[in-house]
């Protein structure tokens, strides 16, 4: 049982530090700065307030700002809980005064910590799942920037010719490609069909007879130049560029993620798992840590991805059952897209989801149901260091 508990408010530039003894005595209250060596200082400090007693650490963070302080309470072995800031949130209701100051939520995130015996500890990663981590993030950014860029050109075209606007999806090369060197009416009419098909044939436009008889008809249906087609036509051009130049930097960090994932123990394993891709098995280990230490049982593991309901019972009411408002975000993203993904090739999760289906659930909730029950078969691969064998299907006997 720790003497001391020390609860750690963390921020990008500095923390708050605040420990106390098992009667909850404020014995240090400081703001320190998030550096080396003002860290290095306030370890050796607590160290001497603990005389050799026993020192439990509490953070709200177990990335980002707080990493730098994590490493360097690993390498002191020292031992490290993480509190949610969801939790401080709710536990503050409890204690008196209505104010919020970082003192105060470190005084009860390390409050938290000495009463409480639910906590998870901080868990190291290995080194592929925390550089998997940071390039997936990093891809999910770019994904996000593609998506808002597609928008503000289709809401551009809108301004001042709707018709190209419907004509093509722009999430696709091609259009692109077409928008880089036309994007008015009277600009696409002046060139004829033939010519703007080797056009775009030239720069290796699928189909390009096809697309530009279609911009050739969306020309023809507009002879009305409207006062935005100036400078809406040459954002168009810019936006263009933007989003190859988007999806170039997406292709490459594909690559890297696929690169970097291969050489990973359980990447042979988890790809053998009909849904699974490269990307999507890198964003799963990334996710757990690399390894399933971090969980004590798939359960464990189904709750934090948001795939266990819990219960909402009261009185006579029993079987409430709902999603968690805690869980891993990017973790429930990824199995339900790679359920989603299994329901083309993998006949028993196909024969699942139409069992649920066929029970009243919704689209999502057959998919969640699936995802769940693939979590177990993926705990038991990584378990066992197993690869995934398709089930074979129940022959039901015919009554004679």
């Amino acid at each position: 049982m720790p003497a001391f508990w020390v609860g750690i408010d963390s921020g990008k530039r500095a923390h708050h530090c605040v420990v106390i003894d098992q009667t909850g005595t404020v014995l240090l209250s400081k703001r320190v700065e998030n550096d080396e060596i003002v860290l290095l200082d306030l370890i050796a400090t607590i160290a001497e307030i603990a005389a050799g007693g026993e020192v439990c650490w509490a953070t709200d963070l177990n990335a980002g700002g707080a990493a730098l302080l994590i490493e360097l309470l690993s390498a002191h072995t020292q031992q490290v809980l993480y509190i949610p800031g969801r939790i401080v949130h709710h536990a503050a209701a409890t204690y008196r005064g209505d104010g919020k100051t970082d003192a105060k939520d470190a005084r009860i995130i390390a409050d938290q910590a000495r009463m409480r015996t639910d906590l998870q500890p901080v868990r190291g990663a290995d080194q592929i799942s925390v550089d998997l981590r940071l390039l997936t993030a990093r891809r999910t950014d770019l994904i996000c920037d593609r998506v808002r860029a597609i928008n503000r050109l289709r809401a551009t075209l809108l301004e001042y010719f709707p018709a190209l606007e419907r004509a093509f999806d722009y999430s696709k090369k091609a259009p692109l490609i077409l928008l880089g060197g036309y994007q008015t009416p009277e600009g696409i009419r002046r060139i004829d069909l033939t010519r703007l098909a080797g056009w775009l044939r030239k720069r290796g436009c699928r189909n390009s007879a096809k697309m530009a008889e279609k911009a050739l008809m969306a020309a023809n249906s507009q002879r009305t130049v409207l006062p935005t087609q100036t400078t809406g036509s040459a954002l168009v051009i810019r936006l263009a560029e933007q989003i190859s130049t988007l999806d170039e930097e997406i292709a490459a960090t594909d690559a890297q993620i696929t690169e970097l994932f291969r050489q990973h123990d359980s990447a042979d394993i988890i790809l053998t798992m009909p849904g699974f891709g490269p990307v999507l098995a890198a964003t799963f280990l990334a996710n757990i840590g690399g390894n399933l230490e971090a969980f004590d049982s798939v359960d464990r593991l189904a709750s934090v991805a948001g795939l266990a309901p819990v219960p909402r019972d009261s009185g006579r009411i029993s079987g409430n059952l709902h999603r968690p408002r805690r869980f891993n975000r990017r973790l429930m993203r990824t199995c339900y897209l790679a359920a989603l993904s299994s329901l083309k090739n993998s006949p028993a999760s196909r024969t699942y989801y139409d069992r649920k289906r066929g029970e009243g659930k919704s689209h999502k909730q057959a998919l969640i149901a699936l995802a769940r029950r693939r979590i177990n078969v993926l705990w038991a691969m990584l378990r066992d260091h197993t690869i995934y064998q398709e089930p074979t299907p129940r022959i039901r006997a015919q009554a004679a």
